[in-house]
Order: C-alpha cells, then sequence, then structure tokens
C-alpha cells in the first residue's frame, strides 16, 4: 500500500549487487584483470566472486546505475519518498541487495527469477584503482508483467515522477514505454540517463522510441557525443548537442524538455528552450578524491531530489554537484550515514 506524498519517485533499471574489497594484485593477475577497468564477466571470471568472499572483508552496496541514483535521491527527500524496481534471483545476494537499499532508505520491489542468480558487481580496490567486474544474471531478466500487477502498477499510478536508466533499454523497452506513456497521459516527469555510448550506439531504436515521451534527459559529454554520431549530426559540441535533443519532438507539450549533461571536473551544461546555461562544479583537491565510480549517477540522484520538491532548477543542479561532490571522497557510489548538510 501506498500512501499520499510517500514514493513519488520511481525507479526502474538493473539490480546489481556490488562486492568491494581491497585486494592483492595477485588477484587481478589471476583473473587477467586490469587494475583500473570495467568488464562484463566472462566464463573465467566466474570463481572469483566466491573467492572474494572466502578470502576478503568485502562491503555491500546496492548497486546498479538507477539504484545509486534513487539512493542518493533518498538521502536529500524524506523517508519514504523513492521506490526502485528490477528483476533479482531467490537467493542470499538478494536478500543483501534488498537489506543494502533499505539501509538507504530506499524501497525495493523486485521481481524474482528463480532459475538465475542475483546479478553481482565485483568491485576490486588496488590503491586508488577500480577493477569492476559485472555479471548480470537476473537483471537480465526483468518482464512487463511484473509491472502490470496490481501492487506494482499501484506504485506507478501513485508515483509523480519517473526515472529510467538508459541500460534498462537492454532489457525491457516495453515495460520503460509503458511508464512513460503513462507519465505523458497524466501529465507526470519522465526522466532518463542516456547511461553509456553504447546504448546510444547499439540501442539507437529503442531509444529513439522513447524520446518523445521524456521529459528530462541526463547524461555525460562520452555519451552526448555518442547520441550525436549515432544520428550523424556532425558535431561534437556539448550545448549543441544538448539543445538539439532538447528540440525532438516531443508527446507532452505541456513542459519543454530539458537536457543535462555532466562534463568531469567541467561545467554541467543545462538545455531548455533554446538556452544553454552553464553551472560550475564543486572544486576539490585531487588528493581528497577517493573513487569517481557512481559520481553521474550522485548528481542525477542529487539534481532529482530537488526537481520533484519543485525547487528552481540552479538548486536542482547545486544539489547534484553536492552530493556527487560527497560521493567522490568516499569508495564505491556510497552515501553517508550522517544526515547531509545541502542548503538550498
Amino acid at each position: 500500500m501506498t500512501v499520499e506524498g510517500q514514493y513519488v519517485l520511481l525507479g526502474m533499471e538493473n539490480p546489481l549487487l556490488d562486492i568491494s574489497a581491497h585486494v592483492k594484485p595477485e588477484l587481478l593477475q589471476k583473473y587477467n584483470l586490469k587494475a583500473n577497468d570495467a568488464i562484463l564477466a566472462a566464463e573465467e571470471h566466474k570463481p572469483l566472486y566466491d573467492e572474494l568472499l572466502k578470502d576478503y572483508k568485502v562491503d555491500y552496496v546496492a548497486g546498479g546505475a538507477a539504484q545509486n541514483t534513487l539512493r542518493g535521491a533518498q538521502w536529500l527527500l524524506p523517508q519514504n519518498s523513492t521506490v526502485y524496481i528490477g528483476c533479482v534471483g531467490k537467493d542470499a545476494n538478494a536478500e543483501t541487495l534488498r537489506e543494502a537499499a533499505a539501509k538507504d532508505g530506499l524501497r525495493t520491489e523486485y521481481l524474482v527469477d528463480e532459475s538465475t542468480p542475483t546479478g553481482l558487481c565485483a568491485v576490486l580496490i588496488t590503491d586508488e584503482n577500480r577493477s569492476m567486474v559485472t555479471d548480470l544474471q537476473a537483471a537480465n531478466n526483468y518482464k512487463e508483467e511484473h509491472l502490470q500487477t496490481p501492487e506494482i502498477w499501484n506504485l506507478v499510478e501513485n508515483a509523480k515522477f519517473f526515472y529510467v536508466g538508459g541500460f534498462f533499454l537492454t532489457v525491457s523497452p516495453p515495460s520503460a514505454m509503458r511508464v512513460a506513456k503513462h507519465a505523458a497521459e497524466t501529465k507526470k516527469t519522465f526522466a532518463i540517463n542516456l547511461s553509456a555510448p553504447f546504448i546510444s550506439q547499439f540501442f539507437t531504436k529503442p531509444l529513439d522510441e522513447l524520446l518523445p515521451y521524456v521529459d528530462l534527459v541526463f547524461g555525460n559529454e562520452a555519451e552526448a557525443d555518442a547520441y550525436a554520431t549515432a544520428h550523424n549530426w556532425n558535431t561534437t559540441d556539448v550545448s549543441e548537442i544538448a539543445l538539439k535533443i532538447a528540440a525532438l519532438p516531443k508527446v507532452n507539450t505541456s513542459r519543454p524538455r530539458m537536457v543535462i549533461f555532466t562534463q568531469g571536473s567541467e561545467k554541467t551544461i543545462v538545455a531548455k528552450e533554446g538556452v544553454v546555461t552553464e553551472f560550475p562544479i564543486i572544486k576539490i583537491d585531487h588528493s581528497k578524491i577517493v573513487d569517481t565510480n557512481g559520481a553521474g549517477d550522485a548528481f542525477t540522484g542529487g539534481f532529482l531530489s530537488q526537481y520533484v520538491q519543485g525547487k528552481p532548477i540552479d538548486t536542482c543542479v547545486h544539489a547534484g554537484h553536492y552530493v556527487a561532490h560527497v560521493v567522490i571522497q568516499r569508495t564505491g557510489p556510497t552515501y553517508p550515514k550522517e544526515p547531509h548538510q545541502f542548503k538550498a
């Protein structure tokens, strides 16, 4: 059951249990891994996860990009503001994933695939480097039927804002489209993230079919470039790309589309109604940066936390920069247990 005013922000994507540990370089060598990389697990990497649990002290983080974003949003929002949907297995890792998300205040409503294990991401830390090995497993098996069940669709109807990570377009485009059409029909806000260059490059069709229903587009400079290349725009200018995406046809014409592109240490770009506004990030000494993994997810979470409360766009961007600034000073995409210090 939901209460009016609760679970206003609903997210969907691929839930992964991140298993993070400081490891010996020999472990990387054993599995032919680079010190600073991110790959999908091949057969040779399958034993890595059990070995990590057996030989090292590990931290569990409720991972997956959109789940990271919703945890970040929840940190700045009142209790019971966020709910997340995806697919997990029926195993101990799924329980760990539920518990990890719950500690951050995020409600999870997972589809359970009894035939496939919960997706995992091994995060192997050596010095300042992070080597990530992802095995999607059950996360790859979300079905639209789960979304259509009365309990889950009630959450959709109760929510006022939706966030779908681009990685979800590799899994269940019909599910994303069902929620997007509901948002357009009810004048609610639907947001996506371009997530990675390969989404624009290789999942162009489902992305293009979804975009007319999208109110907010998040991404970074590499993802902007990939989108422009996939559509033969012949430009690498991030501001120009943002303006062109913002101007694409839109079903719900009651509000203009807004495009938000982060650029690492450079200014964040916001494009809306033919105008680009630039926002400087919060400067940080390089020595204080622990891990930039999940910084983009954190920015989006901070932004959405203010957007769903009707705050001005500059406040939304400032909140995004604040949460990203905090996260890059921590190991992995994790959020403090202490209350936030953000001031609008």
